[in-house]
């Protein structure tokens, strides 16, 4: 009798311990708030991107041969953002060379957007569609915007 309570209170500590363990949460991580601000910027940036320029530029970045550029891993897209800003605000008005390729469809201006709604969609643009670049401030949009 003796083994068997033994066994039985083995049993029941190994279940106990077993289920215990289930039941704990998970640590959460603490976001900072760079994270937080980082996650907004993108979703804004995707909002930013859709309502503008999705159209053009098509949901998945490629462009449209011939018309309008790629988003994916050009020398515009992850090179100087000053530049790109200044694309954003001024638009093209005629034919363009992008990695070899001719563009020729015209870019209006969006100088309508604000500096963090520009900085939103670039740093979307610049991390997204296979993209890796660093996030574009809202002082580089305003110095794209002022010239200074």
């Amino acid at each position: 009798m003796k083994r068997f309570t033994l066994i039985c209170l083995t049993v029941l500590t190994a279940v106990t311990t077993y289920t215990t363990a289930q039941k704990s949460p998970a640590k959460k991580k603490t976001a900072t708030k760079a994270t937080l601000a980082a996650a907004s910027s993108l979703a804004n940036g995707k909002l930013v991107y859709t309502q503008n320029c999705l159209s053009c530029h098509q949901a998945d970045g490629g462009g449209v041969s011939n018309m309008n550029p790629p988003l994916i891993k050009t020398t515009y897209v992850l090179g100087d953002k000053i530049r790109l800003a200044k694309i954003v605000l001024n638009g093209f008005s005629e034919k363009v060379e992008i990695e070899g390729d001719i563009y020729s469809n015209i870019m209006p201006s969006l100088n309508y957007l604000s500096n963090q709604q520009i900085a939103d969609v670039l740093t979307y643009v610049r991390s997204n569609f296979g993209n890796k670049a660093s996030a574009v401030t809202v002082a580089e949009v305003a110095k794209a915007r002022t010239g200074k």
